[in-house]
Formats: structure tokens, C-alpha cells, sequence
């Protein structure tokens, strides 16, 4: 027999700034409210662009009582008006509606006082702390390897950031693609063994450099990926598909991320992160890039007499191309 599903909390505060955890809890809030009503909707707004009459709106009771999750974003940024709206809104939550806010902790007096009105509700805290530390990373890689239901040791968890670097949302699919692989035991040598594999990884290290302007990092890192034995394929694919996502997404415009993500079909961080990476580059300078990864890709496939010397020489061209007007 099904058991039933589970009544989400009306009120959640999402408190934190690492990105990925903050997602995980939306994430998670909507698949809770799925669970108890499939139909359930997601609606997400910034809390700079909600008024109190707006807010009242999208919190009133449902004539057909479906689930509805409301998720306020940057409540941090949360003014006098709106967060006294909310501040009365939570005193008395509908039923059927599951808000949840997400804070980062700082603010002013009328943002930060939200938190206290949350908790006072008895809303479900999900704490989302930034993570900087070594050994907090170290405990993230830890139980997202538990989480993937595998088991690892400290020297394994050291190899995989070393190969990995400090990005969670990286750290977390390396995690969870090992115990695939391996079959949940995740030791040092393995992770040696699959980076040394992971052509990708160093392929796509290799175009961020490059696309962000850092010629020398970016020229390292392709010593390093052609010592691997990393295929010239796979790094002239990466750097294609960094200018793409760049040429893409730049443009659309500086829209919200969320938007654009749905309008382009890519996952929000990827649009965060190429939003990032299109600051410095010209629509001239994009049309010039584009021209070098064609040729590139034309290069390593037989073209080019010296493969790593056409990689070579496409990093350098994409640096001038950058700073093309």
C-alpha cells in the first residue's frame, strides 16, 4: 500500500549564500509539493519586484485548491513595505500555498527582521551557509559522496578537490559520477585514475581560462591537459562550446537568469556563469571567436599539421578576439 505523502511546511526559510544549496532547498521544496499534489506550481519572484498588493495575489487561497509554491528570492533586499507585507502574511499562512523565502541574513533592520518573523511562525529553517573553509569543503565532499551512497577516506576526498578545485556544483557531479563508476567505493587511486580519464575537465578548464582573457592560465592548462594525453578533439569541442554559450547568452541581453535559462535551455548556473564570462567581450569580438573555434575544430581533425600548435595558436587568437571592439 502507498503510504501518503507528506504535507510540505506552509513556511520555509532558506537561510544562507551558497548557491547550490540554496537551490537544492527550492528544489526539494517543490518536489515535496509535487508529492502531495502533482499538479502543484512553482512561481519565483524577486522580492524587489513584488508589492504588498502583488504578494497578497499570489498568496490567496486557490478556488481549486491546488499545492502552489511561492518562493521569494533576495529577501535580503527586502524594503519597509513588502517585508511588513510578509512579516502579516506569516503570521497567519493559507492553506495549500507554501512560501518560501529565501534570505541570505543580511540586509536592513525591515529584511533582517523577517527572520526573526519566520522562525517565530515556526517556519522550516534550511541553513545554507557559504562555503570557504577547507575543511567545511572537505565535509561537503564527504556526505555528498554518502548522499551518492558511496564511501570514501580522507586521502580520496583531498585527490578529488586537488583534481576538482572549489567549485560545489563540480565537486558534487565529480562526487556522484565516482560512485557511479566505481561502484560506491570511492579511494584516492580511483579518483587519480578517472580525472586522468576525464578529458572534459581539463578540456573545459582550458576554454574558461580562455574565455575570461587568461592567456596564461589558459595556455598552462593546455600543456597540462596535452601531457594527460587529453584528445585535441575534446579541448577544440570545449572551447567551441564556451564561445557558443557565451554568444548565446550575451545575446539575449542582461535579463534574469532564470528567464533566460527556460528561453535557452540551459541549466541557471550555466547561464550565470557565461553572463559572467561575456563581461569584456564585443558582439565584433564574438563573430571573430566563433570564426577561430570553427577552424580550430577543422584543425585538430586533420587539417592542422601540428594539432597542439593549432590549440595553441586558438587560445591566442580568442584573447585577440576579446579585446576586438
Amino acid at each position: 500500500m502507498k503510504a501518503p505523502a507528506v504535507t510540505p511546511p506552509a513556511l520555509q526559510l532558506v537561510l544562507g549564500e551558497e548557491e547550490l544549496l540554496v537551490e537544492r532547498a527550492v528544489r526539494a521544496a517543490a518536489d515535496a509539493a509535487k508529492l502531495a499534489d502533482p499538479t502543484a506550481e512553482l512561481t519565483r519572484v524577486k522580492v524587489s519586484d513584488l508589492t504588498p498588493p502583488e504578494l497578497a495575489e499570489l498568496v490567496s487561497p486557490s478556488l481549486f485548491a491546488e499545492q502552489r509554491v511561492i518562493v521569494i528570492e533576495n529577501a535580503h533586499d527586502a524594503g519597509k513595505d513588502i517585508a511588513a507585507a510578509i512579516t502579516s502574511y506569516v503570521r497567519e499562512p493559507a492553506d495549500g500555498v507554501q512560501l518560501v523565502v529565501l534570505h541570505t541574513g543580511g540586509g536592513r533592520k525591515p529584511a533582517k527582521d523577517l527572520i526573526g518573523a519566520l522562525r517565530s511562525a515556526d517556519a522550516h529553517v534550511v541553513e545554507c551557509p557559504r562555503i570557504t573553509k577547507p575543511a567545511d569543503r572537505e565535509a561537503f565532499v564527504r556526505n555528498e559522496i554518502r548522499r551518492a551512497g558511496g564511501k570514501t577516506d580522507a586521502d580520496a576526498v583531498s585527490a578529488l578537490i586537488d583534481s576538482v578545485g572549489s567549485d560545489l556544483r563540480e565537486l558534487a557531479s565529480a562526487a556522484a559520477q565516482l560512485v557511479a563508476d566505481t561502484g560506491g567505493e570511492v579511494t584516492a587511486d580511483e579518483v587519480r585514475r578517472y580525472h586522468r580519464g576525464r578529458a572534459d575537465v581539463t578540456g573545459f578548464a582550458v576554454a574558461e581560462k580562455a574565455i575570461t582573457g587568461d592567456v596564461a592560465g589558459a595556455l598552462e592548462m593546455l600543456r597540462w591537459a596535452m601531457q594527460l594525453g587529453v584528445p585535441h578533439v575534446l579541448v577544440a569541442d570545449a572551447l567551441a562550446d564556451g564561445v557558443r554559450t557565451v554568444a548565446k547568452v550575451a545575446g539575449a541581453g542582461r535579463a534574469d537568469p532564470y528567464r533566460l535559462s527556460t528561453e535557452l535551455g540551459m541549466p541557471t548556473w550555466k547561464v550565470r556563469k557565461a553572463l559572467s564570462q561575456s563581461r569584456g567581450w564585443h558582439p565584433a569580438g564574438l563573430v571573430a571567436a566563433m570564426q577561430v573555434v570553427a577552424e580550430v575544430n577543422a584543425d585538430v581533425k586533420g587539417v592542422a599539421v601540428d594539432a597542439d600548435y593549432a590549440l595553441q595558436r586558438a587560445v591566442l587568437r580568442l584573447a585577440e578576439a576579446r579585446r576586438r571592439s
